[in-house]
This record gives C-alpha cells, sequence and structure tokens, in this order.
C-alpha cells in the first residue's frame, strides 16, 4: 500500500467548498430577547426562526459560524436516532417511541423545506441511505427491525441480502443491507454558510470570536458576559452541543464528547464512483466501532469512524487518517491506490441514553445530544426552539418529553483515559457480538 499523500491537507474538505460567509462584526447590542450560545445548526436554526418570529436575537459563537461538528459531520441527512426502534419501545413505551421515530422523519422534511425555501446551494439530495450488515446476527437483527417499523410505526425500509448487495455497495466487506429511502446527503459547509445568511436576513444578530465566560442570573432574565463585552438577555440558549463548556456546568456534567474523524479521497473516476456506490446512498456499518462512507459531489470517497474516540488534536487526526485508510481499504480494495487529500477530526455530543435532548435546566434552555445524527435533528430541534421558545409548545415536542440522565452514579468522566478504556470495550463487543 502506499505511503499517505504528503500533501495531505489537515483540515476539513467540506471548508474549502465554499467561502466563509460574511458575518457582521458590529459590537454586541446592549440587549436582546434571545441570546444563543453556539451557532452550529442548532443555534443557526434557533436564531433564523426567532428572528422571523420578531425576537431579538444575538448569536454568541466563539469560533466561526459553524466551527465545530456542524461543517465537519460526513454530511449524511438521516431518518432514525443512533438506539433503534426495539430500544425506544423498550425504554419509552410505544406511543412515544412513535412520536420519537416520526420526528427523525420529520427532521429531513424540515432540512429540505429550509434548503428550499432559503435557496441554499448545498447539493442536497434524497437517495437514501444504507445500513451494512457486518455480520450474519446484524442482519438478522436488520430484519426484525424492518418488521417492527412496518407493524408497528408504518414505516417501510427494504432488505438487501448479501447476494443482491452488489447492486448497492461495490464491497464483499458486508454480508446483508437495509435500506432506507427517505434520508439524504448534503455538503454540511455551504449548509452552514446558508443558514448563517438566513438568520441575519430573519433578523439575528451573529457574533464570532466571541466567547461566553460567565452566565449571571437576575431578577428578570441574564447577564452574558463575554470576550467582547456584556450584554443583558431574557432567555438564553444553549446549543454547544460536543463543545459544551463549564459555562453550562449542569449540561456538561451530562455529555460525553466523542472525537470522530473523517478522510476524503481525490476525485475519482465516474466508473470507479459508480462501482463504489452504484445508487449514490449515505451509508455507514453495524458495528459499534464503526465506518460511515459516502461519495461527495465531485466524486471523492468521503469516508469517517471512531479511529479515536478522543477529541481532536493534530496528532489524534494524523493517527486516525492512516487508521481510516486502512479501514477504508479493507472495505473497497480498490481504492489501495487511491490519494487520500483530506483528514479531519471533530466532537460528537453523546448523551448517556445516546438520544438528542431539548429542554430547560438552570433557568436556560438547551437543544442538544445528537450521536452523529445533528445535520436533521440539530435542524428539527434549533427550528422548533426558535419556533415555540416562550409558549407551552415549547415542551410539546417528544424530544422533551424523555427523561435526561446524568452519568453512572452521578459521576462525569469524559475524560481522555475513560474514553480510551470505551474506546477499548466497543472494540471487544465487536469481536465478540
Amino acid at each position: 500500500m502506499p505511503d499517505m499523500n504528503p500533501d495531505l491537507h489537515e483540515r476539513c474538505y467540506w471548508r474549502d467548498t465554499v467561502a466563509p460567509a460574511a458575518v457582521s462584526a458590529d459590537s454586541l447590542p446592549a440587549r436582546v430577547d434571545v441570546a444563543v450560545i453556539g451557532g452550529g445548526i442548532t443555534g443557526l436554526c434557533a436564531a433564523r426562526a426567532l428572528g422571523k418570529r420578531g425576537v431579538r436575537t444575538a448569536v454568541l459563537e466563539r469560533h466561526s459560524m459553524g466551527w465545530g461538528a456542524s461543517s465537519r459531520n460526513g454530511g449524511m441527512v438521516l431518518t432514525g436516532h443512533k438506539v433503534g426502534v426495539d430500544t425506544l419501545i423498550a425504554r419509552y413505551g410505544l406511543e412515544l417511541a412513535r412520536r420519537l421515530y416520526q420526528a427523525s422523519i420529520d427532521s429531513v422534511e424540515v432540512v429540505a423545506g429550509i434548503v428550499a425555501d432559503e435557496r441554499i446551494d448545498c447539493d442536497f439530495n434524497r437517495r437514501g441511505h444504507l445500513a451494512l450488515a457486518g455480520k450474519p446476527a446484524h442482519f438478522e437483527y436488520f430484519k426484525r427491525s424492518a418488521e417492527m417499523l412496518a407493524r408497528d410505526f408504518s414505516c417501510n425500509q427494504r432488505l438487501v441480502a448479501g447476494a443482491d448487495l452488489r447492486a448497492e455497495i461495490g464491497s464483499e466487506a458486508y454480508c446483508g443491507g437495509l435500506v432506507d429511502e427517505l434520508s439524504g446527503g448534503i455538503n454540511p459547509a455551504r449548509y452552514v454558510a446558508g443558514l448563517t445568511a438566513a438568520a441575519t436576513r430573519a433578523g439575528a444578530s451573529l457574533h464570532e470570536h466571541t466567547e461566553v465566560e460567565q452566565l449571571t442570573r437576575k431578577a428578570k432574565g441574564w447577564s452574558v458576559k463575554t470576550s467582547r463585552g456584556t450584554l443583558e438577555a431574557d432567555e438564553i440558549v444553549v446549543a454547544t452541543s460536543g463543545y459544551t463548556g463549564a459555562v453550562s456546568r449542569a449540561l456538561q456534567r451530562k455529555l460525553l464528547p466523542i472525537g470522530s474523524y473523517v478522510i476524503a479521497t481525490e476525485p475519482l473516476s465516474a466508473a470507479l464512483a459508480s462501482e463504489l456506490s452504484p445508487s449514490g446512498r449515505m451509508m455507514y456499518d453495524s458495528w459499534h466501532f464503526l465506518h460511515y462512507f459516502r461519495l461527495t459531489a465531485d466524486r471523492r470517497l468521503l469516508f469517517g469512524g471512531r479511529a479515536r474516540f478522543v477529541p481532536e488534536t493534530p496528532a489524534t487526526v494524523r493517527e486516525s487518517a492512516a487508521v481510516l485508510r486502512d479501514g477504508m481499504v479493507a472495505i473497497y480494495p480498490q481504492l489501495r491506490s487511491a490519494r487520500v487529500d483530506y483528514a479531519w477530526g471533530g466532537t460528537l455530543d453523546f448523551t448517556y441514553d445516546t438520544m438528542p435532548h431539548l429542554g430547560q435546566i438552570d433557568g436556560y434552555h438547551y437543544a442538544l445530544g445528537y450521536a452523529g445524527h445533528g445535520v436533521a435533528l440539530a435542524t428539527l430541534m434549533g427550528t422548533h426552539v426558535g419556533n415555540t421558545l416562550g409558549t407551552p409548545a415549547f415542551s410539546e415536542s417528544p424530544l422533551a418529553q424523555m427523561p435526561f440522565p446524568g452519568a453512572p452514579l452521578g459521576l462525569h468522566v469524559a475524560r481522555p483515559g475513560f474514553l480510551r478504556l470505551a474506546a477499548a470495550w466497543y472494540r471487544f463487543l465487536d469481536r465478540v457480538a
């Protein structure tokens, strides 16, 4: 196998496909109705919806809009949740499980609606996703899930037996699959740029390189101390996901920041790209230490996974690039000679029940916990926050109906040593599953 490309770009491929969005550098307003902390998909969607309601809104972002997982992800707009429908039913009962799953379907439609309404040029498509079974037992689980979805949720997914899988993927690495035609793909950096422009048009003020340093509850509203000054706000929305810090400690203790890493090849020939992914679907496999992959609009193969559980650093990006390249070639031997042009990492927000959550804690509002399903769910939840904040409808979402557990025994263990142990545990599960 050839060595890694010496000219490898250790930065997010998506961000090279779009010019930086123009964001006003105006000084902070003295007072707003709502201060949104975090300028990713959740925060921008909330600001867009709040602005359309005439609510004075400021988005406070430590870096640039979409700097975090919002633009560094695989660009998959997926139905479903991290946990399966059987787990949803067992935990929450059939009625709430149905509403939770329907919310995931609705989330894809909300993305489609915003892209159309705001005319966002982001390569959005609806070619579906393909879940891939790594072992026969995983395919049997797919069968049971498909039956349960059809019977209890009125949703249809299509099983693909191993013998027929070549019509969906140019690989012999899997023993079956499950297709959902409702999902899609997107260029997340262009999507974030479009949301940035849309939130600005709606009247929200956006403030980059503005780190929130302290939140102080007042008799009425909040004082928000930032690196660029202080403003007053009636309400606070925390939308910081995997980058949630001590300023909102109650939320930080409910989240596990998990590193996820991605590589992207050089542009491939049309024939090779069609062989790898005949239908152009979003693809991911059934392992605990999963891989996810897809073609980009310029025919690169984007290939990601939990090569390291710890959040990204320059060292972990380089290490993960080599690990992911080995994984890519194991699935697609025909890419053995393909050059890898990009490698990057980002931090996902996992909750201890691996479900997204929406609600209020310590007096402020939040929406987070996407566990790798954030493009669609963050759009849905951010939009819901913006449309319903200050009304009874805010808490009527099924995503606000679930208990939000913290760490077992009240211990917050989001430390690199623990995350490495968790990674070893999941590798062990994959060996014995």
